[in-house]
């Protein structure tokens, strides 16, 4: 998430026991060893906790008799594989118990290497879907990771992604069943002709009919994002007394949602078509309520739906007082739906933990902050007014680049430069990496960030190398706590050289992280042999004021 902290997972070695002097203890393991190894050779499919355990001697015959097999492809410590293990399970006990043609595996991909690199993992955990036995074209999984996610996920492709609805109490009966279903209305003529994979299911019956019959290409394409929008019912209806009853008249996309307007027609180009991703996005930004408040159930749906601003009220929701400025907040939110996502965040709630990253506390509320989603630059708008008029114009201010970003930046320590490492800032920041008869050696780091700890000898080390030469400095700087205007960091830890002399030049170092490179790199001023350095230059701050770092995760 991006205004949420997400703890860096902990490494997890293997448990090492205590020395075994009983020979017979050994003997019996190291014959286990061999068993397991023999097993390993064989083709039998194997189970742990109802997750097929496959290798590169079972795989192929676990795709001929399964028609659908989700492979989690993992790394024995890493964190979040661990994590999701008993959702997987649970998954696969969930779909053994409705008698789902699906199935889940898994393979270490540490221990299994042929497998992990013929599906080219390089990161974990990494979940493909194998459908009918193909080797070749596996399915990325674009489900969420957790248990419900994972079930719903494939039973989308497990059956029919999408009702047919064939009159109005049809109709009816699936609008009313949800709060939010998506009905396609498509004028194609439906011919069973029972050629290909069956899709489109009839509501209340049996009868079946092959996607090949639509005769509509956004039709198809409804199907498709049907599949991946495993979360919302999908409809879709032909008849002309279903148009009727709609008020249609042509093909048309329709969200319909018991709350907020109730219903949202998205018409159908009949020269471009549909498409897949738009109209996904478009879905997922209308299914959302116009003003959202920021929980734990709700964090997944405000940051996935793309919206490229979020408008964000702070209060406390246990101050009356203060809950009586959602009136003009929701008020303001509907000139801006799909471009701006209005949220309400209670900093006495599940908010506060976000606080410390806008530089508030629980008693700065009510406050208003806007934010741009691409680079994470915040707005703050002026307190004196709530009303619906004052956030309407402050947002289209923002958008029309009429407002100055808010950076955070934290106060020097007295001793900041005091230590071989200085210790930089916001404030101070410009000063020190932009002094031309310096060449200065900045490493952007996160508090929590695991890379972060690992290096931190390594600098410490090399602060104390270079403590005498005037004209280096090596320096640090927390990203979590500092913002810059013209320097965006994507990652920790993010390292750069700002060389001595004119033209703000600024390059990027990405190689080993060890004193010996980084000295290498110095005194080569700025580069390595091996890797021609990106050079880059920073504009300028633009007005008065301090510069300061970027906010980032």
């Amino acid at each position: 998430l991006v205004w949420l902290l997400v703890l860096s997972l902990a490494w997890l070695g293997p448990a090492l026991g205590g020395e075994e002097e009983d020979g017979e203890v050994v003997a019996e393991e190291e014959e286990e060893e061999e068993e397991e190894e023999e097993d390993m050779v064989s083709d039998e499919l194997g189970e742990e906790d109802g997750v097929l355990v496959l290798h590169e001697h079972n795989f192929a015959r676990a795709l001929s008799e399964h028609r659908l097999l989700l492979v989690e492809f993992y790394a024995p410590w890493c964190g979040h594989c661990q994590r999701l293990a008993p959702a997987f399970a649970q998954a696969a006990a969930a779909l053994r118990n409705e008698s789902s043609p699906a199935r889940l595996g898994k393979v270490d991909a540490t221990a299994r290497v042929a497998l992990a690199n013929e599906f080219g993992i390089t990161s974990y955990p990494t979940l493909k879907l194998f459908r009918d036995g193909n080797r070749t074209h596996p399915l990325a999984y674009s489900g969420r990771m957790d248990t419900e996610g994972i079930v719903h996920w494939l039973r989308r492709r497990a059956g029919p992604s999408t009702t047919l609805l064939q009159d109005t109490a049809a109709a009816t009966a699936f609008i009313s069943s949800q709060d939010l279903v998506v009905v396609g209305f498509f004028k194609v003529g439906w011919h069973g002709s029972g050629g290909g994979g069956e899709i489109w299911a009839v509501a209340a019956g049996t009868h079946k009919l092959a996607l090949q019959d639509l005769g509509s290409e956004a039709a198809q394409v409804f199907d498709e994002v049907a599949s991946e929008v495993v979360d919302v019912p999908f409809g879709v209806a032909e008849v002309a007394e279903l148009f009727q009853a709609y008020g249609l008249s042509a093909d048309t996309i329709c969200l319909f949602k018991k709350y907020d307007e109730g219903r949202t027609d998205f018409p159908v180009d009949l020269a471009q078509g549909l498409d897949a991703a738009e109209l996904t996005r478009l879905l997922r930004v209308h299914s959302l309520e116009l003003v959202m408040e920021f929980t734990n159930e709700t964090s997944d749906q405000i940051f996935s739906a793309k919206i490229p601003h979020h408008m964000l009220l702070f209060l406390n929701k246990s101050a009356s007082a203060q809950l009586v400025l959602q009136d003009g907040f929701r008020a303001a939110a509907g000139a801006f739906r799909g471009e701006v996502l209005f949220v309400v965040v209670d900093v006495t709630g599940y908010g506060a933990d976000v606080l410390p990253f806008f530089g508030l506390t629980p008693t700065d509320a009510p406050t208003l902050c806007l934010v741009k989603m691409e680079n994470n630059r915040k707005y703050r708008m002026d307190q004196d007014t709530f009303s619906d008029t004052a956030i309407r114009t402050f947002v289209q201010a923002v958008l029309d680049g009429k407002v100055k970003p808010h950076l955070l930046s934290a106060d020097p320590p007295e001793d900041w430069d005091a230590r071989p490492v200085k210790v930089l800032v916001g404030k101070t920041f410009e000063q020190v990496a932009f002094d031309e008869t310096k060449n200065v050696f900045v490493k952007f780091y996160a508090p929590w960030c695991s890379h972060c700890q690992a290096m931190a000898a390594a600098w410490e080390e090399l602060g104390e190398r270079y403590k005498d030469h005037e004209d280096i400095v090596i320096a640090k700087l927390d990203a979590t706590a500092n913002e810059l205007e013209n320097l965006t960091i994507n990652g920790f830890p993010t390292l750069h050289y700002f060389p001595a002399g004119p033209g703000r030049k600024m390059i990027e170092y990405k190689s080993a992280r060890d004193v010996e490179t980084f000295s290498k790199f110095l005194e080569n001023g700025g580069t390595l042999p091996e890797e021609p350095p990106a050079v880059s230059e920073v504009p300028p701050p633009q007005g008065q004021g301090p510069p300061r770092a970027p906010w980032q995760l």
